[in-house]
């Protein structure tokens, strides 16, 4: 186990939209997760130059449909972490299968919350926003086997 202090940036629900204050608050990231409904190709290209991307496809995703997932499983430091859109689609029992953390998207409603041992984290929506949520991304913060979670709010 690696114990320099990773960073692993969240995002999800960008509709077509990367916003540069996204980017700018994903710039340290060692990897990226994008959770579904990204809507066009190009945010994946900008994302990569960043680090490397795990995106998984969402229910909004037609012109990445076929190229995507449904469900991503990421691996570092030993840790598992369970990616999908929709945390209603969850067909597992995260603690029972090993995940330490499972990341979703599709409501845009940022959140932190554990359940049974597992940190279950969306980091909102960085896209167009919608009703009077915030604009959001996530990061997962690793050191020494501990795994700190932040939602961070992203200027317009």
């Amino acid at each position: 186990m690696d114990d320099r202090l990773k960073h692993i940036g969240l995002i999800a629900d960008t509709h077509g939209l990367l916003r540069e204050s996204a980017v700018k608050s994903l710039a340290e990231s060692d990897i990226i997760i994008h959770a579904g409904d990204i809507d066009t190709p190009e945010i994946i290209d900008r994302l990569k130059k960043i680090a490397p991307v795990f995106p998984v496809c969402g229910n909004m995703d037609r012109n990445t449909n076929n190229a995507l997932p449904k469900y991503e499983i990421v691996e570092i430091d030993g840790m598992a972490i369970y990616v999908l859109h929709d945390l209603y689609q969850l067909d597992l029992d995260p603690a029972a299968a090993g995940f330490e953390v499972v990341v979703s998207g599709h409501s845009h409603r940022p959140g932190i919350k554990y359940r049974d041992g597992v940190l279950y984290i969306n980091p909102g929506s960085a896209g167009p926003r919608r009703f009077t949520l915030p604009i959001s991304i996530g990061m997962l913060e690793i050191e020494n086997g501990t795994i700190t979670p932040k939602i961070i709010e992203i200027e317009e």
